[in-house]
């Protein structure tokens, strides 16, 4: 189903999607990032479920940090969160309308859904090179090390953000912070292809059976619920992926051993240790910080765009409106 312009309304610049994505990048992990510290535990548990014994869910996962590690143990990694969101979103939404720009018919102005994909796709795999892998490897060697954040006699290897990006560059290397890029790109390649095209879709169809708000932004409930719907389509689409990309990032470098070699032998080890379902562990908590994270990140968004659009900071970015 193809996309048309309005002709009238033109993209947002590069500034704005630094204010706008930043804003709405740092309200979603403030929000969610919880729900993304117990993911990344059950991601890692190497527990084999025994038959007949009753699962780990995200409840339980949390429970336990929170007695152990006190309630902060949730927020772990959030300073490594924060540092690339603001850049994250506004190469996302940037290099999105940019990429969808490049990908539209130059005659009609036409914006195809399999334009819009391809954009989604291009934006995520721009967004994980330039920003996600190295946050994401910090954030989750953070979120690994289960230490209680209120006995300041219990030293953590990694004491911060900033520390543990000096301390992995030192043992590991540069490039230990590009560990697992090849999957990263894969899973935002896949999901702000799914998402970007969901929501453009939801949309339009919203619009359509709404005329009023033609050339204007939908309420903001309607928006918060299309970016749920839509938020929660990645993590069903490539759950394996993030699963042994988080296996991958936590452990270790192994020099002389090629990347494509350690993902075969983690994807080998979870399913023959623990089972087909190992490549699903921590979908619920995904799903439940994914989805809203969209949710809120494409409602401020959509919220900071009209504002800055309406003072004097806007300027157009181009030919095609999303």
């Amino acid at each position: 189903m193809p996309r048309t312009t309005d002709g009238k309304k033109q993209p947002p610049t590069a500034a704005v999607n630094l204010i706008a994505g930043g804003g709405a990048g740092m309200m979603e992990a403030l929000a969610c990032h919880p729900l993304d510290t117990i993911k990344v535990r059950m991601q890692l548990s190497r527990r084999a479920r025994q038959p007949g014994a009753p699962k780990r869910g995200f409840l339980k996962t949390g429970s336990e940090i929170i007695k152990k590690e006190t309630p902060l143990g949730l927020y772990k990694g959030l300073g490594a969160v924060l540092t690339g969101i603001v850049p994250k979103m506004a190469i996302r939404f940037t290099s999105f309308e940019a990429y969808k720009q490049s990908l539209a018919d130059k005659k009609t102005g036409i914006v195809s859904g399999r334009a819009t994909f391809l954009a989604g796709l291009a934006a995520g795999v721009t967004e994980a090179v330039a920003v996600v892998t190295p946050m994401e490897v910090i954030k989750i060697r953070l979120q690994a090390q289960h230490h209680s954040m209120a006995d300041p006699l219990d030293v953590p290897k990694y004491r911060n953000a900033a520390h543990a990006l000096y301390t992995v560059v030192r043992e590991e290397g540069f490039g230990a912070l590009y560990r697992g890029v090849s999957l990263t790109a894969l899973r935002q390649g896949s999901n702000q292809a799914v998402n970007f095209t969901a929501y453009s879709y939801f949309k339009e169809w919203l619009k359509v059976w709404q005329p009023q708000y033609e050339g204007k932004n939908l309420p903001s409930w309607q928006t918060t619920m299309i970016g749920l719907v839509s938020g929660a389509m990645g993590p069903l689409s490539n759950a394996p992926i993030d699963t042994i990309k988080t296996r991958l990032q936590k452990a270790p470098a192994e020099f002389g051993t090629s990347a494509w070699t350690r993902i075969t032998r983690i994807a080998a080890d979870m399913f023959k240790q623990e089972g087909f379902h190992a490549f699903y562990k921590g979908i619920t908590p995904r799903i439940m910080r994914v989805a809203p994270g969209q949710a809120v990140t494409f409602t401020v968004y959509e919220y900071l765009k009209d504002k800055l659009e309406r003072s004097n900071l806007a300027f157009t970015g181009g030919k095609y409106e999303e």
